[in-house]
């Protein structure tokens, strides 16, 4: 299956991927960072699936219920057509999953092939008829029950059923995970009321939502996947449900992104704020201020589902990989870098939060500590914002957000009456500025550049004018967009940077950045230029899979998707370019 081939289910504390052929071939129970019981998706049906279609169809089309998560795909077969809904159940008391199959004409044979491997493929675990009525595999830590009315075989270490269905029956699949050590837990009843019940939880939720522009649907559909995304328990969100998805087929840009970074969390919370979701806004800058507490010195780029430091990377090697796209990697190595980018965004994001009435106790004095620390480091090389694992430079964007840094403290001590060392932070900012367009500038080619005595260029600088470093019609800004649509863009999509000319301490090439593309559109409509920014807008959206979600990049000589799928990044960017759009 390719990446775009597959859809998102989710109760706010896992995820699981369906594929166009029936096929879960992800899925990490119970949170999205624990190991998976189906991997195939990064090996082969032999690292854990579960199937559930017909034994033979002619055409498949699949569709989110409207304002939902619930995912159905029909099937037209040649004796008959049947619909399959796939569903995650939120606030459910042990993480379950319903599949239902309905027949809606004619007679269609079933297949069902239910293949359960714990720990990312590895453990084959010991599968018992359940007491009430189903299957039951075990394995260290984790029990699968799987209930149904229809009979289960079990053969070469799978589960099966070969079953027909009619029009106007149902035949319901209800799978839960326990921990191995705890009671059986009861069986659901009724699957299709608890469908339509989750129905119902996501329709309230987006119907919350005071977005009416041209692009309501892409909005919709991006922030619940943002939901889908978030861990109830705790606030955050991960980037993406998925590990090693590769940003080039065949290649080892493959990351594990079930971590939740400080920079997805800040843009998040703007794009709830603008979507008017306050509740969920004001629980993610909680988890913000409980991931950083501590010394400045010791704020991570990324963090744990409850703020887990230590996100340790090693590699799986009985995984075969997205077509075979080396190594698999759990946990992420990136965690220790030091990204100056992420200073700014959370002094800029949390003086916006202010502004919208948020702010929590004891936020000032954090904010005044980040300040002071990126006052007094701001002069060090760091990693970047696209953490490479090459040498660390002066990356001009890392300087422009220590700049945003300071200057968002400033503004929140004298627009809130704070007290703080206000004209030693406006000195140093103006120290940065003045910095930065002497030495980030290309005088001769009219660009800024991707780091100090660099010629490369980097998509990242599009974020100079919409963090207000300068206006979006100053002459720099104006050449900097220009030489970045000559140079870093292809058939309408903007890549990160070039990697010939950047050392990022990795072989190949990568696709196109989704979110670095949306931010061209932004500045393009900041320029005036709105029909051509809303070109390249709809441009991204063309690209999205068929039931609307995107993943971190799109490799236009391909025509697919690649990278972890699908990625917050992706959908905060087209929320954020969407109000943006629509404001005039």
């Amino acid at each position: 299956m390719r990446i775009d081939d597959y859809a998102l289910i989710g109760n706010f504390h896992s995820a699981a991927l369906v594929s166009r052929e029936g096929s879960i071939d992800w899925m990490c129970l119970p949170r999205f960072d624990s190991p998976a019981c189906f991997a195939a998706l990064l090996g082969n049906d032999d690292n854990g699936r579960w199937l559930l279609r017909p034994a033979e169809y002619v055409r498949v089309r699949r569709h989110y219920q409207v304002g939902t998560l619930v995912l159905e795909t029909d099937y037209e077969c040649e004796g008959g057509s049947v619909k399959v809904t796939d569903a995650m159940i939120p606030g459910a008391e042990v993480p379950t999953l319903i599949r239902s199959v309905r027949g809606t004409g004619g007679r269609v044979p079933m297949i069902m092939e239910l293949v359960v491997r714990f720990d990312y493929g590895s453990i084959v675990p010991w599968v018992t008829s359940d007491a009430w009525g189903g299957m039951k595999a075990i394995a260290g830590p984790d029990t699968l029950r799987l209930s149904t009315t229809v009979y289960l075989l079990g053969e070469n270490l799978k589960t099966y059923a070969n079953f027909s269905i009619y029009e106007g029956e149902t035949v319901p699949f209800v799978l839960t995970w326990t921990p191995s050590h705890s009671d059986t837990p009861r069986a659901v009843e009724e699957p299709e009321q608890v469908l339509d019940r989750t129905a119902a939880i996501w329709r309230e939720w987006i119907g919350r939502c005071p977005y009416d522009g041209p692009y309501r649907e892409a909005v919709h559909r991006s922030l619940i996947t943002l939901k889908a995304l978030t861990y109830e328990r705790t606030g955050g969100l991960v980037a993406a449900p998925t590990t090693s998805l590769p940003e080039t087929l065949g290649g080892e840009r493959n990351w594990d992104y079930r971590y939740c970074w400080i920079r997805d969390a800040t843009l998040t919370l703007y794009a709830l704020l603008l979507a008017g979701y306050r509740d969920e806004a004001r629980r993610w800058q909680e988890w913000l201020l409980r991931a950083v507490a501590g010394t400045p010195d010791q704020v991570n780029i990324m963090y744990g589902l409850r703020g887990e430091r230590r996100l340790t990377e090693i590699e799986i090697p009985w995984l075969a990989g997205y077509e075979q796209s080396r190594p698999v990697r759990i946990g992420n190595a990136a965690h220790s870098q030091f990204q100056m980018d992420v200073f700014g965004e959370l002094l800029g994001t949390f003086y916006m939060a202010r502004v919208a009435g948020l702010t929590p106790a004891r936020s000032w004095q954090m904010e005044s500590l980040l300040a002071d620390f990126i006052a007094a480091h701001w002069h060090e090389p760091d990693n970047g914002i696209w953490e490479v694992r090459g040498p660390r430079q002066h990356f001009t964007h890392s300087k422009v957000m220590a700049w945003l840094a300071l200057h968002s403290a400033v503004r929140t001590a004298e627009k809130f009456g704070l007290e703080g060392p206000i004209e030693p932070w406006r000195s140093t900012a103006k120290a940065i500025h003045d910095e930065v367009c002497e030495r980030g500038f290309d005088r001769q080619r009219g660009t800024f550049v991707q780091a100090y005595e660099s010629k490369a260029l980097d998509a990242s600088l599009l974020m100079l004018s919409q963090v207000g470093f300068l206006p979006a019609n100053d002459p720099r800004i104006v050449g900097t967009v220009e030489a970045i649509q000559k140079n870093l863009m292809s058939d309408g999509f903007v890549y990160r940077y070039s990697t010939e000319q950047t050392d990022d301490g990795l072989h190949g090439r990568e696709g196109a950045f989704l979110p670095c593309t949306f931010w061209l559109a932004d500045n393009l409509h900041m320029m005036g230029r709105t029909e051509e920014a809303r070109k390249i807008f709809e441009g991204v959206l063309a690209v999205a899979n068929d039931v609307g979600l995107l993943a971190e990049e799109y490799e236009p000589s391909l025509g697919r998707m690649v990278g972890n799928f699908p990625q917050a990044f992706s959908h905060v960017a087209l929320v954020s370019s969407a109000f943006t759009l629509n404001r005039g």
